[in-house]
């Protein structure tokens, strides 16, 4: 069992909790095009990312409050974790996107939604603005259940690094 402390006093995890962490892919796998990367590290009653992998590379088996276990060879990099994870720690990381980018989708549950092309600020666990991100794709299916997964292409050494976008001001405020 994993200990939680940085999570209890700082309210994210670390990066050295989470590189112990059975959802965490190896660099080797993320330099090979996208792969989930579930940053979930609290033994909670939990497994609809389990569910929503077609192709099988998520188990959280019996008991369910077991980590989510990644299978980096069976991952195809698809998202539907990442929107199926009600805790909204699972993301898709692909560090060969490009030559000097990397791309990163995130779960969004904010209104108003950014535009594909969209220059937004990328924020990091604790919520703080790391780079700018241009908005690569953004999607919305119904079977997202309300969870809008937006495609972002970050400089890659802010790969592991950004997990959100600074929220944007509505329409009419500041």
């Amino acid at each position: 069992m994993m200990e939680n402390d940085d999570v209890a006093y700082t309210g994210y995890p670390s990066k050295a909790e989470l590189e112990k962490s059975p959802g965490f892919p190896s660099e080797e796998r993320m330099s090979r095009g996208p792969t989930a990367v579930i940053e979930c590290v609290q033994h909670i009653p939990c497994n609809p990312c389990e569910a929503a992998c077609p192709s099988g590379a998520i188990s959280v088996g019996d008991p369910i409050t077991n980590l989510p276990v990644l299978d980096e060879e069976k991952c195809v990099g698809c998202g539907n974790c990442v929107a199926a994870c009600p805790g909204l720690a699972i993301f898709t990381v692909d560090t060969n996107y490009g030559e000097t980018e990397a791309a990163v989708e995130i779960p969004y549950e904010y209104i108003p939604v950014p535009e594909k092309g969209a220059v937004v600020s990328a924020v990091n666990r604790a919520g703080e603005v790391i780079c700018r991100a241009s908005v690569l794709q953004v999607r919305s299916p119904l079977s997202f259940a309300g969870t809008v997964i937006v495609k972002l292409a970050v400089p890659k050494e802010y790969a592991g690094e950004a997990r959100g976008i600074k929220r944007l001001p509505r329409a009419g405020k500041e």
